[in-house]
């Protein structure tokens, strides 16, 4: 009978080597310890001299001899590496072009909403550039959701969706985000930087010699998945489409082919031609990843986003086995937060059956991770279910966000134009915009965060504003009196200024302000037949702080 060499483990601390039963005794190996610092043919020649010494042949000598760990030697002048030094030299980098970011600390009072603390409890101010653009995180439907979950099954998820990390909530949730989204799966991720990351680089290590299409202005977590794919890419110029259709006509047609866009850019507030690209798509045999993760809860006309609301009133009663087909069913993959207008948190896609199963079954991102916790997954279920059927959060939104763009127009406070409801307000120089930010916490009990390079081109530096339906004619009438003050004292810019000089991030001669994504008879501020005023009737609390029938704004 032929030998077989085996390995053992006798004991906790040691490991044999033994040939058949036929053989001589097993000899204890010191193999293991060299395994770490020797090669695959040293450890071989090791294997081989264990087994001659344990059944040597008569009067043989070993061939072969055992390797021996070669140690790291230092180098012969002692002086080891500065690893402080290179951190110190890269935030003096930082320092430099006014690019560090330094973290405020603010606390959110959940009763008080949009209210905080600072570091000190009895310094209050009110935040005004929060993602938490609904209020959804102090909701009573999230917090008591979440609080009677909590109780229930505890604080952690216990592991990985695979090792005792999947239960009943995250079930319910992905199964409520696929009915959202009209996609027959959803897969919840922990956050949608993870989401975005993970989905496009597996998604191009699977699809073979796979070319992404990628929108310029498009968010670091997509450009990481490309990155990460090691596909290649090509980058189409901020939503223009025709420069996009002469990319794809460079492509061969049997080639895959991803259209990576989004529709809320964050810091512009422009949106992305869904209908246009997924036409495109389908001309050139190409797949759509959209990124609604700052629409998601916001638009159409149960929070599914922008693709949704573009189709308002055919998607307003549709069932989810509508034979009507829209922009929402035209989009492959629709990726999402939960921690944004959902006030909670993690990230998700949506897509096809097959597709949400190769992602699960493949991405490192989803697999090896802890999944979210019981209570995150129920509250965002629950936050989902009260949005898809209350428009109230929604409306006042969106209203608060006309009246500020208009206010701050007839100021002449430059806002960059775009249609949604961010209110990016243009400084244009990255220390000015710190120190305005900071004197507007300091003297004037606003946080709005200063947004700089690298999050947007130098020289395009902004504070980014986003109202809630929280806020309150007092409270908005204080930050606009705030904000001239600042410009007066610091001199910045106003819009003729920017305009004088050639233009700035689309505050320029001769721009037009888009009509935005909420038309005012979908906010009920003109008399008409409103779908959502017809079928709720609904009451909201207004930028005034009074309440007003939607029906009669």
């Amino acid at each position: 009978m032929a030998k077989a060499l085996t390995v053992q483990a006798r004991t906790s601390a040691a490991r044999h080597f033994s040939v058949s039963a036929t053989s001589a005794m097993p000899i204890k190996s010191n193999v293991a310890g060299y395994a770490a610092s020797i090669s695959a043919d040293d450890l071989k020649a090791s294997v081989q001299h264990e087994l001659h010494k344990a059944n040597p042949a008569p009067g043989a000598t070993c061939p072969f001899k055992p390797a021996t760990p070669v140690s790291h030697v230092a180098p012969s002048s002692g002086k080891t590496f500065d690893y402080e030094a290179v951190y110190e030299a890269e935030l003096q980098k930082k320092h430099q072009d006014k690019s560090y970011r330094y973290f405020n600390n603010i606390n959110r009072l959940a009763g008080q909403f949009p209210r905080a603390h600072t570091a000190k409890l009895e310094d209050e101010v009110t935040v005004w550039c929060s993602n938490d653009y609904l209020g959804m995180s102090k909701h009573p439907v999230v917090v008591e959701t979440m609080k009677a979950t909590l109780s229930k099954y505890g604080a952690g998820a216990g592991g990985t969706r695979n090792i005792a990390g999947n239960g009943a909530h995250h079930l319910e949730l992905e199964s409520e985000l696929a009915s959202l989204h009209q996609k027959p799966a959803a897969l919840v991720f922990s956050s949608c930087y993870v989401a975005n990351d993970a989905t496009l680089s597996t998604m191009a290590q699977k699809l073979p010699n796979c070319v992404f299409l990628s929108d310029s202005m498009n968010h670091a977590s997509m450009i990481q998945g490309i990155k990460h794919s090691g596909a290649k890419k090509l980058i189409f110029r901020h939503n223009d489409t025709a420069h996009l259709e002469e990319l794809l006509q460079t492509l061969d047609p049997s080639v895959p082919k991803i259209i990576a866009f989004e529709t809320v850019y964050s810091m512009s507030g422009t949106i992305g031609k869904v209908d246009e690209i997924c036409r495109l798509a389908k001309k050139y045999g190409a797949l759509t990843f959209l990124d609604e993760v700052h629409a998601v809860g916001m638009y159409g006309p149960h929070g599914a986003g922008v693709a949704e609301h573009l189709d308002f009133t055919e998607n307003f009663n549709r069932p989810y086995d509508s034979p009507i087909r829209t922009t929402m069913d035209q989009v492959d993959i629709i990726s999402g937060t939960l921690g944004k207008a959902y006030g909670v948190v993690g990230g998700y896609i949506a897509g096809s059956a097959a597709f949400v199963d190769m992602i699960r079954s493949y991405a490192p991102g989803f697999i090896f991770t802890t999944s979210l916790p019981p209570a995150i997954a129920s509250g965002a279920a629950a936050s989902i279910k009260y949005l898809r059927q209350s428009q109230q959060e929604r409306i006042g939104q969106h209203t608060n966000t006309r009246t500020l763009k208009a206010q701050l127009a007839a100021l002449d406070i430059p806002v960059v134009p775009n249609p949604s409801h961010i209110v990016p307000v243009l400084v244009g120089d990255a220390e000015a915009c710190k120190a305005a930010s900071d004197e507007l916490l300091r003297a004037h009990g606003i946080y709005v965060q200063s947004i700089n390079y690298p999050t947007v081109p130098r020289g395009e530096e902004r504070l980014r504003i986003t109202p809630t339906p929280g806020h309150t004619e007092e409270m908005m009438g204080h930050l606009v009196r705030s904000l001239e003050s600042v410009w007066q004292r610091n001199g910045l810019k106003r819009t003729t200024q920017w305009k004088s000089e050639g233009g700035c991030a689309g505050v320029k001669d001769g721009a037009v302000d888009p009509e935005p994504i909420w038309t005012a008879s979908q906010l009920g501020l003109v008399a008409s037949h409103s779908p959502i005023a017809d079928a709720t009737n609904i009451h909201i609390s207004s930028s005034v702080g009074t309440t007003r029938n939607a029906t009669s704004l």
